[in-house]
């Protein structure tokens, strides 16, 4: 209809005629009538030669013996003389036999509308394409602290086992399952890590675990339970970090690997779920402490005696599973617990299976003060929890593998 290299304005003119006409009437009307009227300078034909005014584009219909429409005609003319040239339009009276009316409806600047086009997309541009160069401070430094602290992983024994700079001067050491996540570690200010690097315990690693306090933390998966399973077997392990179901170490966030290791448990509520049909290891295995007489007589004294419940307020803060288990211990309790930590629900022992089939989603464990028995245990797994700690574990046939069992004593 028109060239939009050329073309600054388009006109719009509403056109009446009295009969029926057609469109190579309206355009015989327009050039026939306007001819000569304006001059050799504005005269439509000379216009339409030498490309400033474009083609003329006729929409009528006709109807009940009445024809209306719509003239379009571009124009690369200044604002005057396209104007006089709409005006000379309005001159028509008569399309062929039928008389008409002509009237300029509007005169639309092109150029108007592209650069409202232009503004609508480069808004659309400007908030999808540009990718966000704002600078934050804390993001850069925590750029090169994690870069330096990369730097520093090392090696430790004649393995070579990865491990964060600290690991030999702390007292306390953190077993994981690779190089990756001793990294991971070092991004959130966790030196003290040393890899295992399979389920062949390392000497070195072994050596670590008598001299400091272990926790051994990882993969959520079959592999990280198949090398704590070997772990446990060959050295003195302290505490056990259970990650998240299928989760990795090494793309654990800040927040889920300092949660995972406050709620580490000790190592005696989780040794039988690794070593079937005995509530202690093998003699030839079990885990040699060294404790002076009167740390292992209140270490004995503790593991017999009910914890008594501990009162708390609000400003204590949230607890850890180890908690629960201390609260719930001795007193016929269980809670049902949200991901966080948080009571979904308490109530007494024998409530449990009562309570199961009304408990609220957000429920990923239980901890409970009696046995639980193979019914309960695979009423638990139906219900999607992802562990359960128990006074013990009775009549256990089949172990799901979707579920922990964690054996916290009388």
């Amino acid at each position: 209809m028109y060239s939009p290299d050329t073309t600054k304005y388009l006109i719009h003119i509403s056109l009446t005629a009295e009969g029926v006409v057609e469109k190579p009437d309206v355009v015989g009307a327009i050039f026939g009538q306007t001819e000569g009227l304006l001059g050799e300078d504005l005269d439509l034909r000379d216009l339409q030669r030498t490309g400033r005014v474009g083609r003329i584009d006729v929409q009528i219909t006709s109807k009940k013996g009445e024809t209306k429409g719509e003239i379009l005609i571009s124009s690369s003319l200044d604002r005057a003389e396209t104007a006089i040239l709409a005006a000379s339009l309005e001159m028509i009276d008569r399309v062929g036999p039928c008389v008409a009316h002509v009237v300029v409806a509007s005169i639309e600047d092109i150029r108007v509308s592209k650069r409202k086009l232009i503004v609508e997309r480069a808004k659309e541009i400007l908030i999808e394409r540009f990718e966000d160069g704002a600078i934050d401070s804390d993001e850069l430094l925590d750029d090169v602290r994690q870069s330096l602290r990369i730097e520093k992983i090392g090696s430790i024994g004649e393995e070579r086992v990865p491990a964060g700079p600290n690991v030999l001067d702390s007292d306390a050491v953190i077993i994981v399952e690779g190089r990756a996540d001793v990294i991971n570690l070092l991004r959130y200010g966790i030196k003290n890590a040393v890899a295992v690097e399979g389920t062949n315990i390392p000497k070195t690693v072994v050596e670590l675990c008598e001299k400091k306090t272990t926790t051994a933390f990882f993969d959520g998966d079959r592999g990280g339970e198949l090398i704590l399973r070997e772990l446990l077997q060959v050295a003195d392990i302290d505490f056990v970090a259970f990650s998240p179901k299928g989760k990795s170490v090494e793309d654990m966030t800040r927040k889920e690997v300092i949660k995972t290791l406050r709620n580490k448990v000790p190592v005696e509520y989780v040794r039988d779920q690794y070593f079937e049909g005995s509530a202690e290891l093998p003699a030839d295995l079990k885990i040699q402490r060294t404790l002076p007489d009167e740390e292992e007589s209140h270490e004995r004294k503790t593991r017999h005696t009910p914890a008594p419940k501990r009162v708390r307020d609000s400003s204590d803060g949230p607890l850890s599973l180890r908690d629960h288990m201390d609260d719930v211990r001795g007193h016929n309790m269980a809670r049902f617990l949200a991901d966080d930590m948080t009571v979904v629900k308490e109530l007494r022992s024998e409530e449990v299976e009562k309570a199961i089939e009304t408990i609220e989603g957000s429920a990923t464990g239980l901890v409970v003060d009696r046995p639980v028995d193979q019914k309960l245990l695979d009423r638990l797994v139906w219900k999607g929890l992802s562990y359960v700690a128990a006074r013990d574990f009775k009549g256990i046939i089949k172990r799901p593998l979707t579920i922990r069992l964690m054996k916290m004593g009388s």
